[in-house]
C-alpha cells in the first residue's frame, strides 16, 4: 500500500477559508469568532463536502456517549450559530444543506491546499502594517497580519482556479447589471463604517459611469448590510446579474480593499483580487477595481470611460477623510445629518482647497438644506451657497457628473434658467449615467416643462438604478400625479408605503392622490399619518388643510392656516394652497406673489391642486414671469 497524500487543511469556500489544524475560520483574511460546536459541525461535512453527514455521526463527535446534554437543542443551536456566522439560509442554502431528520450536507464548492500560509506581497503593491496605536480594538480581535499579507495569494489561487473552471465550461451568461454589496469593515471598530461605506459609495459611482452596464445605486445596496440574506436572494431582489462583494482595512494611512465578482444566477465566483496603497491613492485604487471589473465582464469601454477610470490624481488622505464622513451624514438624509455633512465638507476644503469631491457635497447639501422636505435654510440662501460650490467642483474637475448634477438642479429651483440647467443636465447624466439622483431630478425639470411622460421615463429609469430609494419611489407617485394619472400614483405611493409605513412621504403623496380622486375622508386620514410621522412640516399640514376644506371642514382648515401663518419660517406656496382649497383666488395669488418675491422653488405649482388657478391671468403672468410654459 502506497504512502498516503498529506491531507489539505486550508479549506477555502466562497469568501472564507477554513484551517482544519487550528479550526479557525477567516472571512476575507478577518477572523470569525465561532468556536466549540459550530466549528466542530463546520469541520465534519467539509472534511467530505457534497456527502451526507448523518446526524448520528456528529452526536458521536461532538457529544461522546458518557456526555448528558440535550443532543437535538444542542445540535439545532450549532447549525444555527454556524449559519449566522456564514451569513447562511436554511430555506436557500448556498454553504450548508439540512437533509430532513437525516443530518448535513457541504453543497458549496471547496479549493483546498495542503501548503501553509506564507508572506507574499505581489509586485506593484505595497505591503500595510498592522499598526496596533490605530485600531482601537483587542489584539486579540484584530486581523492577523500574515492572513492579511497571504490573502493577495489566497484571491490569485482562487482566480487561476477560476479561469482553468471557465476554460473548460460554456460562455458564462452576459453581464449586464450588477450590485455593489456593502463593504466589510475589517478594522472591528464600528467607528470605522464611514470608510467602509464610503468605499462603497466611490465603486458604485466609479462603476456608475460605464454606460453599458446597470449599476444599482448606494441606497439600495445599503439596505442589505448585515442581511443574512443568500447572495442569489439579493440578486433577485435587486433584479441584477452579479454581485460584487469585498471588504476594506485602513490602517493609519495605508489601505487594503478586496473584491469579488459572483454570478448571481449559480452563486459562481468569477473573479476575485486585493488592492492595497495609501491613502493619497484611493481614487486611482478605486478606479482600478472598476476597471478590473469592467474587464472581467467583458463591458466595452468608450474611449471617454477608459480614460475616466485611468484618470485617478492623488489626494490630501485628511481631506479625503473628511469627505467621507460628509458624505457618511449626507446619506443620512435627516436636517441633523445635512447640517453635520456640511461641517465635514467645509473641513476637506479647508484641508485641501482643491478638493473637488467635498465642493460637490457641499452642493447637495446646501441643495437639500433649503429644498421644502428639510427646509432648513431659506432658498435664497441654501441655494447660492449651493450654486457657488459646484460652480467651484467644477471649475476643478470639468468632468465631475455629480456637480453638473448639482448645478443643474440650482438653475432650476432658484435661477429659473430652465436652458442653462438643462444643458447641465445632460452634461451630467453624459458623464455619471448610473447616478439615480441625475435622472430624479431631471425628471423634475422635465416635469417643469410640462413633459411629463420624458420625466416619467426618468424616474423610472431612477427607479431601476436605485429600485429601493424610498424618496425616488415617491417622487415617481408624484409625477403620476401631475399627469393626472391618479389610479397610477395611488397604486405607486402604496407600494413605497409598504417598502416603509413610516416613510412619511408616502402616506402624503396617497393623501394627495385622494383629494384629487376626491376621496377626502382617506385623504384626511394618510394625510394624518404623514403629519404624526413629520410634525414639523408645513407643507403636509397646508395639504390636510385643503383636503379638509376640500371635504367642507373649513373651520379645522382655516385654523391650521391661522397656524402656519404665525410660523417664521416662509411658507408663502404652502398658505396659497389652502386658499386654493378655500376658494380665495385673490389670497391665493396674493401669497405666490410673496412666494416669487422670497424666490420660491416653482415645483409646487406643477401639482393639480393649483389647477383651479391655472386659467387666472395673474398665474399666468407668474408662469411666465418664472420662464415656463403655461
Amino acid at each position: 500500500m502506497g504512502p498516503s497524500e498529506p491531507s489539505p487543511h486550508l479549506i477555502k469556500f466562497g469568501t472564507f477559508e477554513f484551517n482544519l489544524i487550528s479550526g479557525e475560520l477567516y472571512k476575507l483574511g478577518h477572523k470569525i469568532h465561532l468556536e466549540g460546536q459550530p466549528i466542530q459541525v463546520l469541520a465534519c461535512p467539509l472534511e467530505k463536502p457534497g456527502q451526507l453527514v448523518t446526524r448520528e455521526e456528529l452526536h458521536g463527535k461532538l457529544w461522546p456517549a458518557d456526555t448528558f446534554v440535550n443532543f437535538e437543542h444542542g445540535l439545532n443551536a450549532a447549525i444555527k450559530r454556524l449559519r449566522r456566522a456564514l451569513n447562511d439560509s436554511a430555506a436557500s442554502p448556498r454553504y450548508v444543506e439540512t437533509l430532513p431528520r437525516r443530518g448535513y450536507r457541504f453543497i458549496a464548492a471547496v479549493q483546498t491546499s495542503p501548503l501553509t500560509p506564507i508572506e507574499f506581497t505581489p509586485p506593484g503593491t505595497t505591503k500595510i502594517p498592522v499598526v496596533e496605536d490605530q485600531i482601537a480594538t483587542p489584539k486579540s480581535q484584530r486581523p492577523r497580519p500574515w492572513i492579511l499579507l497571504c490573502l493577495p495569494l489566497v484571491l490569485l489561487a482562487g482566480t487561476i482556479a477560476v479561469l482553468r473552471n471557465t476554460l473548460h465550461s460554456p460562455a458564462a451568461p452576459k453581464i449586464k447589471s450588477l450590485a455593489v454589496l456593502p463593504l466589510d469593515n475589517l478594522s472591528n471598530d464600528a467607528a470605522q463604517d464611514y470608510f467602509s461605506d464610503g468605499m462603497t459609495d466611490a465603486l458604485i459611482t466609479e462603476l456608475g459611469q460605464i454606460s453599458q452596464i446597470r449599476v444599482i445605486s448606494r441606497t439600495s445596496v445599503m439596505t442589505y448590510k448585515g442581511s443574512k440574506k443568500s447572495l442569489p436572494e439579493i440578486a433577485r431582489d435587486l433584479n441584477v446579474d452579479a454581485v460584487v462583494e469585498g471588504a476594506v482595512l485602513k490602517s493609519g494611512d495605508q489601505v487594503r480593499i478586496t473584491a469579488q465578482l459572483i454570478q448571481a444566477s449559480d452563486d459562481k465566483h468569477l473573479w476575485a483580487k486585493s488592492y492595497q496603497g495609501d491613502m493619497s491613492d484611493m481614487l486611482a485604487l478605486q478606479k482600478q477595481v472598476a476597471r478590473s471589473i469592467s474587464q472581467e465582464i467583458r463591458v466595452e469601454l468608450t474611449p471617454r470611460e477608459e480614460a475616466v477610470l485611468r484618470n485617478g490624481k492623488r489626494v490630501n488622505p485628511a481631506a479625503y477623510e473628511a469627505y467621507l464622513r460628509g458624505r457618511f451624514f449626507w446619506n443620512k438624509r435627516t436636517a441633523d445629518g445635512l447640517k453635520k455633512a456640511v461641517e465635514y465638507f467645509n473641513q476637506a476644503i479647508q484641508i485641501d482647497a482643491e478638493c473637488t469631491q467635498a465642493y460637490a457635497g457641499l452642493a447637495d447639501s446646501y441643495s437639500l438644506l433649503g429644498d421644502w422636505e428639510y427646509a432648513v435654510l431659506p432658498p435664497k440662501e441654501s441655494y447660492a451657497k449651493a450654486e457657488t460650490a459646484a460652480r467651484k467642483a467644477i471649475e476643478i474637475d470639468n468632468a465631475l457628473g455629480e456637480a453638473h448634477i448639482s448645478l443643474a438642479f440650482c438653475l432650476d429651483g432658484f435661477d429659473w434658467d430652465w436652458n442653462r440647467a438643462g444643458q447641465e443636465f445632460q452634461r451630467g447624466i453624459e458623464l455619471s449615467p448610473g447616478y439615480a439622483t441625475g435622472h430624479q431630478w431631471y425628471a423634475w425639470h422635465l416635469a417643469a416643462l410640462g413633459r411629463n411622460d420624458d420625466a416619467i421615463a426618468e424616474l423610472r429609469k431612477a427607479e431601476r438604478l436605485d429600485p429601493l430609494s424610498l424618496i425616488i419611489s415617491a417622487d415617481l407617485a408624484e409625477e403620476l400625479l401631475i399627469a393626472h394619472r391618479y389610479d397610477d400614483a395611488v397604486k405607486q405611493s402604496r407600494k413605497t408605503a409598504e417598502m416603509d409605513p413610516f416613510f412619511a412621504l408616502a402616506h402624503y403623496e396617497l393623501g394627495q392622490a385622494f383629494v384629487q380622486q376626491r376621496r377626502f375622508g382617506e385623504a384626511i386620514t394618510e394625510l394624518q399619518k404623514a403629519i404624526e410621522l413629520s410634525p414639523g412640516s408645513g407643507t403636509y399640514r397646508a395639504n390636510l388643510a385643503f383636503a379638509l376644506a376640500g371635504s367642507g371642514a373649513k373651520p379645522a382648515a382655516l385654523k391650521i392656516l391661522n397656524d402656519l401663518k404665525k410660523q417664521a419660517s416662509s411658507n408663502a406656496p404652502e398658505i396659497a394652497l389652502i386658499y386654493v382649497g378655500l376658494a380665495d383666488h385673490n389670497q391665493a395669488m396674493a401669497w405666490l406673489n410673496k412666494a416669487y418675491e422670497e424666490r420660491f422653488n416653482p415645483g409646487v405649482l406643477l401639482r393639480p391642486a393649483f389647477d383651479p388657478l391655472r386659467a387666472d391671468a395673474r398665474f399666468q403672468k407668474l408662469v411666465r414671469q418664472i420662464g415656463l410654459p403655461n
